[in-house]
């Protein structure tokens, strides 16, 4: 009978409150206060720089300095034209105001004006750039130029205030970037298990969980994304329980679990004032 006494008086009002205790891991980076100060993120910058994969969509231009503007232009793609009809019933050729890209193939190759195909699927954006300067050198001196890959995205879904897929056109964007370019995650997002997808070159994927409750997510080469990504937050096990009840079904267990809270309080109140009344022998 004090078993069970003991057992209504303490161990069912410490079950009550337990419900009632604050959600755990909704913080980001829980153990950043013991973590290296100054941390330079994913170690080095090369590890933020983009790789150039297939199909990506490439803008080049070729600039240099002491040249005429003949021999730069026959390694820069031409503006577009496209046909336009006027007010007086005939078709004029209007300029497009944008140049033409490169759409990196299935081989992982470019053909590039004059020099021809040039691979570049698995470089850098720097090492492309050496590449294609190296090739352009023997025709001019000193060439200047530049790639930005015009595809570049990434694509945020699951647990999170708005699912989007995002432009990137600074061709940088680290997952906490992106995480609140959409408006960071739900309160059930699972912050503990985050999942990447990353396609490589090879056409294989990648699949990265990422905690990012621990900050050694600074140090980690997933930590800036390539084109492409794919973010899944998963929801937290609260939410998975709640996704197997309606709404009618929630709104009975939450009464039901009021009207139990309540009996047990009750009884193990009862309980207790019945005990301290007893006449000891």
């Amino acid at each position: 009978m004090m078993k069970l006494r003991l057992l209504l008086i303490f161990i069912l009002p410490a079950f009550f409150f337990s419900c009632m205790s604050l959600p755990k891991n909704i913080a980001y980076f829980q153990d950043v206060d013991k973590y290296q100060q100054n941390l330079r993120a994913a170690n080095d910058l090369v590890a933020c720089e983009p790789i150039i994969k297939k199909f990506d969509e490439l803008l080049i231009t070729v600039t240099a300095p002491v040249l005429t503007q003949e021999i730069v232009a026959q390694f820069n793609l031409p503006m577009t034209a496209y046909l336009e009809p006027s007010e007086t019933g005939k078709t004029n050729v209007q300029q497009s105001p944008t140049v033409q890209t490169y759409i990196v193939a299935n081989d992982g190759t470019i053909t590039y004006p004059v020099i021809g195909s040039i691979p570049l699927a698995g470089l850098t954006k720097s090492q492309a750039i050496e590449r294609i300067k190296n090739l352009v050198s023997d025709y001019m001196k000193d060439p200047v130029v530049n790639i930005k890959i015009m595809s570049f995205k990434v694509t945020v879904l699951g647990e999170v205030l708005k699912p989007a897929t995002i432009p990137v056109n600074q061709e940088r964007i680290s997952i906490l970037d992106a995480i609140g370019a959409v408006g960071d995650l739900t309160i059930y997002g699972n912050r503990q298990n985050v999942l990447l997808i990353r396609e490589n070159n090879d056409g294989t994927l990648e699949h990265i969980r990422i905690d990012l409750t621990k900050s050694n997510l600074f140090s980690s080469p997933y930590y800036y994304l390539q084109q492409n990504d794919k973010i899944i937050v998963e929801p937290s096990r609260t939410r998975q329980l709640d996704s197997k009840y309606g709404a009618a079904d929630g709104y009975r267990l939450s009464i039901y679990s009021m009207i139990f809270s309540a009996v047990s309080i009750i009884a193990s109140t009862a309980v207790a004032i019945i005990s301290l009344n007893r006449p000891t022998k």
